[in-house]
C-alpha cells in the first residue's frame, strides 16, 4: 500500500488527506504544531492515517506534499525527502506572502524556488487550482463528459506521471504545463484562476493556460 507523506494539515492538506484514504492510500500527516494536535482529525480521518513530526512525515511517506506556504528560509526536511517526488500545493499570494521581488520579477516562479530549497527531490506543482472542498464535488469518473482537468507541472517526467495518475484516482484529467518555470501560466491572477471554484475541462484549461501574460515586476 502506498503510503504520502503530508506536510501541513490546514484545509489542502486535511482534504487531500481524506481524499487519499477514499482511494485505498495510507497517509502519514504532520503540521507545524507537531503531532498531537492532529488527535481529532487522525480519528475523523480513521485507522489510515497517523500524525507525527514532519521530518518522519517525509521519511515514511513513498512520496511527499507540502501543503504551507513558501518561505526564502526554512527548515524543510532536505535529507528524509531526497530522492522522492513532492507535490508542492503552494501559491504565491502577495497579500500573505509579502512581496519575493525574484517571482515579482518573472525571474523565477515560486516553485522553481522550492525546488531548489529541495535539491534532491523531484518537485511538482499540483492541485493548486482547485479550492479544497472541491475535491470531491467535481470528482467524476474517467471518460465522463463533464470531467474536470487539473494543471501539473515540473521538470521531471516522473513526477507529471505520478501526478497524472493521482488525478485520474482522485476524479480529473490532467493538462501537462511543464516544466516549473512555466507554472506561473496557473498563479493566482491568470486566465484560467478565473474558474478555481467552479472547474473547466481539458480544452477550457489549455486554452486558458495559453492565454496567461508573464508577469512583470511592480
Amino acid at each position: 500500500m502506498t503510503t504520502i507523506g503530508i506536510i501541513g494539515a490546514g484545509e489542502v492538506g486535511s482534504q487531500l488527506a481524506r481524499a487519499a484514504v477514499v482511494h485505498g492510500y495510507e497517509v502519514v500527516l504532520a503540521n507545524s504544531r507537531g503531532p498531537e494536535t492532529l488527535r481529532d482529525l487522525v480519528a475523523e480521518l480513521g485507522p489510515s492515517v497517523r500524525a507525527a513530526h514532519a521530518a518522519e512525515a517525509a521519511a515514511a511517506g513513498d512520496f511527499a506534499v507540502l501543503a504551507f506556504p513558501y518561505r526564502p528560509v526554512d527548515d524543510l526536511p532536505v535529507r528524509e525527502l531526497a530522492g522522492k517526488i513532492v507535490l508542492d500545493t503552494n501559491n504565491y499570494m502577495v497579500w500573505r506572502d509579502g512581496h519575493h521581488p525574484v517571482i515579482d520579477s518573472g525571474e523565477k516562479t515560486v516553485h522553481e524556488l522550492r525546488q531548489e530549497q529541495l535539491p534532491t527531490s523531484r518537485i511538482a506543482k499540483a492541485f493548486t487550482h482547485i479550492q479544497a472542498p472541491s475535491l470531491f464535488r467535481f470528482a467524476r469518473p474517467a471518460d465522463s463528459p463533464d470531467r474536470m482537468a487539473l494543471a501539473v507541472s515540473s521538470d521531471h517526467r516522473e513526477a507529471v506521471e505520478l501526478v497524472t495518475r493521482l488525478y485520474d484516482q482522485f476524479g480529473f484529467d490532467t493538462v501537462d504545463n511543464s516544466p516549473l518555470s512555466e507554472s506561473w501560466r496557473s498563479a493566482p491572477g491568470t486566465p484560467m484562476w478565473h474558474f478555481h471554484d467552479t472547474g473547466q475541462s481539458r480544452e477550457q484549461l489549455v486554452l486558458n493556460l495559453s492565454r496567461a501574460t508573464r508577469p512583470t515586476a511592480r
